[in-house]
């Protein structure tokens, strides 16, 4: 089944996948304060404002922000002003609305702690933001309603290597977070 991108998330973890049919010369590329998804080098060019954005950033408080488009910077940001990841995700995400592309794609987005987990999704026809106590999955396609997922990781390696495998058609490349008091680990499937 085909879902395209999609989130996992749950309190002190979070996983990413891109999943792509059209667009599969991709990377998650690790900078500083953020992973941002980019072409690969030899990617044809394109002016599609969706193919290139951070899809995860750190919050001045250490919490996580994941999601598949241009709606992680505001939500990071609202957080950083110290909105409460309900609002920061029902704004961001009613805000900048579903991406006006072909297939009208939701955007998805969750916010992760040590302790707590909020997920969203702005689809056509709905806005639906809530959080979670289990690991829970949003898709952009098919899966487009967040639902408890069975999810065995427990460190950021494990979890971006579990959502590149899992059984959705065209993985493209992932990313693994886990938020402890240590701190917050990134890993990176680019394979």
């Amino acid at each position: 089944m085909y879902v395209g991108r999609f989130i996992v998330v749950g309190p002190g973890i979070a996983a990413y996948r891109v999943s792509s049919r059209s667009f599969p010369n991709r990377q998650v590329v690790e900078r500083e304060d953020a992973l941002t998804v980019a072409p690969t080098p030899d990617a044809p060019e394109t002016d599609n404002p969706y193919i290139s954005y951070n899809c995860m950033r750190e919050t001045e408080s250490g919490q996580v922000v994941v999601g598949n488009g241009s709606q992680v910077d505001p939500i990071t940001e609202k957080l950083d002003l110290g909105y409460p990841a309900r609002d920061a995700l029902v704004e961001s995400l009613l805000a900048l609305d579903y991406e006006k592309d072909d297939y009208d794609t939701p955007r998805i987005a969750g916010v992760v702690d040590d302790d707590e987990a909020t997920i969203g999704i702005v689809r056509k026809d709905a806005v639906l933001v809530e959080a979670v106590e289990e690991l829970t999955l949003v898709a952009t396609y098919e899966e487009d309603s967040p639902r408890a997922f069975e999810f065995a990781a427990t460190t950021a390696g494990d979890a971006a290597r579990e959502a590149y495998d899992l059984d959705f058609e065209h993985a493209v490349c992932a990313a693994g977070i886990t938020v402890s008091d240590d701190g917050v680990e990134t890993v990176v499937v680019n394979d």
